[in-house]
């Protein structure tokens, strides 16, 4: 029985490390070729050029794959035309007479993982040339290639799928809020309109600090990478330590809407998701802004839903300001937002809505999670040769 070999990624691609232009040739303009810098410009196949050069330094070409090489070292894309990458990516330019280029592409997602390990820098991680050179690749014919890419890129399809399901679930939301109540920002419908503070309690959160050290409580606590627009991330919760007083005053509540205070980018200012409940016992830092809704006035699924509306993004945005870098919000900012009052009734109609398209974007989570875990076991045992 003849083996599969197991070769030197070296002996079957080229590597080509990227490096930064000078910063006179970027353009916004189309002039030269597209720029690729690092992950940022990734989407889920190929990436999204959002500036151009006209000196490059160092080109990729179609159908290369772009590693990115620096924070976060690992993840791919592939290259549908040739560009200009700078130092956070490498181009692997496989060899078509033995190596697919879609092979190759699905080998390095398979390796991203070891890749991430191999990164090193005190300020962010990195790898070179050399750690990518001291890959070995499972290389059988080129027919058994073909036939792996063809599975695997079937599986791909289904998780793109079920991901594409998942976002438009997601976008239902805010096309049955216009349906029912009209843009918040012109009021076509002429709903009452009254400022957030008299509709709901406002406050900030707890500072953490070294000093909290000792205190006699340790709960969990909420912080801004757990609020997204309409949704929580609690994949990583961490602890606080405070005292009883300020559990009593910062414990969140089902139906607590939470709103992001400050952020580096500002169009992420001032996104709100609605507690869940989900965690006993749990509170939030001062950078999340807690309102809790009059809910004979004002329901927690209408008034989410309205913050994270254009109109609603845009007025926090208005009443923000921005200092070294960092766009905020207060929480008198908050309060003074002005928010359309449609009748109790109404908002009790789309909250049953919303509830049902929750309900089917788990739906959808669940199975994006399955179809990602069977992506996941059939690389594994694809590249396990």
């Amino acid at each position: 029985m003849k083996l599969t070999p197991v070769v030197p990624i070296t002996e079957v691609v080229h590597i080509v490390m990227g490096q930064s232009p000078p910063g006179s040739t970027y353009n916004a303009t189309g002039d030269g070729l597209p720029f690729f810098q690092g992950k940022a410009e990734f989407g889920h196949v190929s990436p999204t050029p959002r500036k151009w050069c006209s000196g490059p330094q160092r080109i990729a070409e179609a159908g290369d794959i772009l590693l990115s090489v620096r924070a976060p070292v690992g993840p791919t894309n592939l290259a549908v035309e040739r560009c200009c990458i700078g130092r956070g990516l490498a181009a692997i330019r496989a060899d078509p007479r033995r190596l697919a280029p879609e092979y190759l592409r699905l080998y390095l997602r398979q390796m991203e993982s070891t890749l991430a390990s191999m990164g090193q820098g005190s300020t962010f991680a990195a790898i070179g040339r050399a750690e990518i050179a001291s890959l070995r690749i499972w290389l059988p014919p080129l027919a058994e290639q073909h036939r792996i890419v063809d599975l695997l890129s079937r599986a791909e399809g289904i998780v793109r799928l079920r991901r594409e399901a998942q976002q438009k679930a997601a976008e239902l939301i805010p096309a049955i809020f216009i349906d029912m109540f009209g843009d918040p920002g012109t009021n076509p419908k002429r709903w009452p309109i009254e400022a957030l503070g008299n509709l709901s309690e406002v406050q900030g959160g707890l500072q953490v600090a070294r000093g909290r050290s000792g205190l006699p409580l340790t709960r969990p606590y909420l912080r801004v990478a757990n609020v997204y627009r309409g949704q929580l991330d609690l994949s990583e919760i961490k602890t606080i330590e405070l005292t009883a007083a300020e559990l009593d005053r910062t414990r969140l509540q089902h139906g607590d809407l939470l709103v992001v205070e400050g952020h580096g980018n500002p169009e992420e200012v001032g996104r709100v998701a609605m507690w869940d409940g989900s965690i006993e016992d749990c509170t939030h830092q001062n950078h999340l802004i807690r309102a809790r809704p009059s809910c004979d006035r004002l329901l927690p699924h209408y008034a989410c839903a309205l913050l994270n509306s254009a109109a609603g993004r845009q007025s926090l945005r208005r009443a923000g300001k921005t200092t070294s870098g960092l766009s905020t919000i207060s929480a008198g900012n908050v309060r003074a937002t002005s928010v359309m009052l449609p009748p109790l009734e109404l908002q009790s109609a789309f909250a049953r809505n919303v509830d049902g398209v929750n309900a089917f974007g788990r739906q959808q989570i669940a199975a994006l999670n399955k179809a990602q875990a069977a992506l996941a076991a059939l690389l594994a045992q694809s590249f396990g040769g």
